[in-house]
């Protein structure tokens, strides 16, 4: 599911970086889901929230701040998360596309927010990277599809490809709002983009 790399070299040290280990976040793609939260308030206090691809574990870490004690958070990812997490934060090691035909009883159901930032193993090949973003992104608007209350809130990321547009006319058809944002803390050579649905149908 989300394949991120662990530690890079210094030369991948930037300013997101240290402020996240300052914040003591694992890392820095916490500012990512920040940014969107400043502009979409897609997450509310007592929201349950659903994490896909949510090693090492910033996001969750995060979206727990945000929904307080009282919120229910769930998250998911090939990957076990180690780093320590609250008491309402839950979390399964599995593959999505395993996951799906029967995610509700792994995972639960009746979530306000589905988030998604997983990512393929890249290889170089950005038609073929892309392509399988794409495929991760069909597997994580299934799981919405099936989990997200009514005008409850999606978050995916998406590598900009011949499938980008697609994707997006989907999240349209299903969400009152679409929105397309690329964080400032997103790095500027990546070809990561987040499409946002807000209030689905």
């Amino acid at each position: 599911m989300n394949r991120k790399k662990g530690a890079k070299s210094n030369q991948w040290q930037d300013h997101y970086t240290r402020q996240a280990q300052k914040e003591h976040y694992p890392a820095r793609s916490v500012f990512k889901l920040a940014e969107i939260q400043k502009k979409h308030r897609i997450i509310a206090r007592g929201d349950r929230v659903l994490d896909l691809g949510c090693a090492p574990g910033s996001w969750l870490l995060f979206a727990a701040q945000q929904t307080g004690p009282s919120g229910t958070l769930v998250g998911v990812d090939l990957t076990p998360v180690t780093e320590p997490m609250p008491a309402n934060v839950r979390t399964v090691a599995g593959d999505i596309y395993e996951l799906c035909p029967s995610s509700d009883a792994i995972l639960g159901a009746g979530f306000q927010v589905v988030l998604s930032d997983m990512a393929p193993a890249t290889t170089g090949d950005k038609g073929g990277d892309a392509a399988r973003s794409f495929q991760l992104c069909q597997a994580a608007l299934a799981v919405a599809d099936a989990l997200l209350l009514p005008g409850g809130h999606f978050v995916c990321k998406i590598f900009q490809g011949e499938d980008f547009k697609t994707f997006c006319d989907q999240v349209k058809t299903r969400f009152d709002r679409m929105d397309i944002f690329k964080p400032q803390s997103s790095r500027k050579a990546s070809r990561e983009i987040f499409i946002i649905g807000l209030g689905k149908h």
